[in-house]
């Protein structure tokens, strides 16, 4: 109760303070002009209780005309007082006398409003209010959001005029508002607005403003292709690459690989060159992969690059059944790295492929069963280089155990352990490209 006592007569005193009819001449039997000399003597040296004083007589006759002074602004002198009542709300610790200040300054705005009734003129108060709001946000609660309301008005009032004040600084405030409270309709509607004659300061803004409203893939897809046109190479790639990831979760995989091949032809790099073989292998399409795996293998900026291309390159000629062009690349990738395991494994595969294709539509032989041993071969010297294929290996090797020579194979040809014999077209011309030799086991 004895708060709102407080507050009614804060209110009572301030009204007949500004509003009264009994005070519209200068304090003190002061003329005109010398009160309005000391306003703006305190005001300058930031003297705010005195420059009260004397400001409220103004707030109260709001003279047009100032004789003596023939610039005499009465608009200005309200917006100084605006500061007036903040510097004095600053300067006090009592609650009670802050919030009383505040409500002056308040209630100076809406004298204005009510005084200054132009389009023009409610337009720069609303601007003037909500900077008001915004500088003083921390006294105030939800001072920001109040600042928003302000500068949303002045907006609607003006769109252009308010974009280019402060070249686009206002303009960017309220868009990223828009966009930091989820109202999305009014951000878009705003970008819908200005972005025909928004200034280059605030491009940016409505750049960052879009990346986050269109979070939605498919929203955001469209917006991406939108912003190709014009788009620096630089800028065209980002773009691109991230239109080729949203293709990529929403499934597409025809768009997908309509952007990647757009992304090659603007830039053939290795990691471009790379991506697009991707695609074409995970759509099982492996001669136009291999083109692209055979181009990015001689791009590759490094040995790591290189000897994985080549050992996809491998695999490759392997699903085309080319198996000696796959044992070759295998090779390579071992000769680029001795101690990289995995080559190790893909010519054991590519080795027991063989037998399957030379021995198809007839049963497997004593000559045919030797080829595994050349195979264990890779697998021992793979797991002594690279301790990390291990398992797999091990695991090839226990499968291998059933087809190896057995005892009577080795009897009936008279191999004995530890000899060597070659794995070529002795055993059948089916093997010639093998041309290897392994060892009795």
């Amino acid at each position: 109760m004895k708060r709102f006592a407080l507050t009614l007569s804060i209110i009572i005193g301030f009204t007949s303070l500004v509003l009264g009819q009994n005070e519209e001449e200068p304090p003190f039997g002061m003329g005109k002009l010398e009160a309005y000399s000391v306003f703006i003597d305190a005001y300058n040296s930031e003297d705010y209780e005195l420059a009260r004083t004397y400001g409220e007589w103004i707030l109260n006759a709001k003279p047009e005309t100032l004789e003596g002074h023939p610039s005499f602004d009465l608009e200005r002198q309200f917006d100084r007082m605006t500061k007036v009542y903040a510097g004095l709300a600053q300067e006090e610790s009592d609650p009670t006398l802050v919030d009383e200040y505040l409500q002056k300054a308040l209630k100076t705005f809406d004298i204005a409003f009510e005084t200054f009734t132009s389009e023009e003129q409610q337009f720069e108060w609303n601007i003037k209010k909500g900077r008001f709001y915004q500088s003083y946000m921390n006294m105030f609660d939800r001072g920001l959001d109040k600042a928003i309301e302000y500068y949303s008005n002045a907006f609607e009032m003006n769109p252009r005029e308010f974009t280019g004040m402060s070249d686009g600084y206002y303009a960017h405030i309220l868009l990223t508002s828009y966009v930091s409270a989820g109202q999305r309709e009014e951000a878009l509607a705003m970008i819908d607005e200005i972005e025909d004659y928004t200034p280059p300061e605030i491009q940016s803004a409505i750049n960052e403003a879009r990346n986050e409203l269109f979070d939605d893939p498919e929203e955001r897809v469209v917006y991406l292709e939108s912003q190709l046109e014009g788009a620096d190479q630089e800028e065209k790639e980002a773009l691109i690459a991230e239109i080729v990831d949203l293709y990529d979760e929403l499934g597409d995989n025809e768009n997908s690989t309509r952007w990647v091949e757009e992304l090659y032809e603007l830039n053939p790099s290795y990691e471009n060159t790379r991506q697009i073989a991707d695609i074409y292998l995970s759509a099982g399409q492996y001669n136009v992969a291999l083109d692209y795996l055979l181009e990015a293998k001689e791009k590759s900026p490094s040995s790591d690059e290189e000897k994985v291309a080549a050992l996809e390159i491998a695999e490759t000629y392997q699903q085309l059944d080319d198996l000696e062009s796959a044992r070759d690349y295998a090779q390579e990738a071992i000769n680029i790295d001795r101690e990289w395991g995995p080559p190790y494994l893909r010519i054991s595969s590519i080795y027991a492929a063989a037998v399957a294709k030379c021995t198809s539509g007839r049963n497997i032989e004593r000559d045919d069963r030797t080829v595994y041993w050349l195979a264990l071969d890779y697998l021992e010297e793979g797991m002594s280089v690279d301790p990390s294929i291990r398992s797999a290996a091990q695991s090839r090797i226990d499968s291998y155990q059933p087809v190896l020579p057995s005892s009577e194979d080795k009897f009936f040809r008279g191999w004995e352990n530890g000899q060597t014999i070659n794995i070529d077209a002795s055993i059948d011309e089916c093997y010639s490209w093998i041309n290897e030799t392994t060892t009795v086991r």
